[in-house]
């Protein structure tokens, strides 16, 4: 059974998109990804799209989506910081990473933000694994 792992924002444009690209890279063997916002966009930062290439994550299928397009209810639900407040979706775990928008930034912030992500989503990974998040 595959963990079902939402990471949520507001557009969906950037973090969050980040975030679905290191889980489906580093733990489809363990999580169902999933990744949405609150509201719409019209795409993926282009900087973002960038810069997960350049780490060798693609990114080539991944498009903005809205709350309505994944699951209702999750295992694992992770808020990127965006001081927006989420309709309910039931899960399990909850946790917000506080991470800020690289967004109208240099590509370095963006590189700092998906080398940051990363190192959470590997965090995520084993604290699933060893158990240390009661699913």
């Amino acid at each position: 059974m595959k963990y079902k792992v939402a990471f949520i924002c507001v557009h969906n444009s950037c973090r969050s998109q980040m975030a679905e690209g290191w889980a489906k890279k580093l733990a489809s063997d363990i999580f169902e990804v999933y990744s949405a916002g609150t509201e719409n966009y019209g795409e993926v930062k282009p900087l973002a799209v960038e810069v997960m290439e350049e780490a060798g994550v693609s990114m080539k299928d991944h498009r903005p989506k809205l709350l309505s397009e994944i699951p209702s209810k999750v295992d694992i639900l992770i808020t990127m910081g965006c001081n927006v407040v989420c309709p309910y979706i039931p899960n399990k775990y909850k946790v917000d990473w506080g991470l800020d928008d690289p967004s109208g930034g240099t590509i370095e912030d963006f590189r700092k933000t998906r080398d940051l992500i990363k190192v959470k989503v590997e965090k995520l990974i084993q604290m699933v694994k060893n158990k240390e998040i009661k699913l």
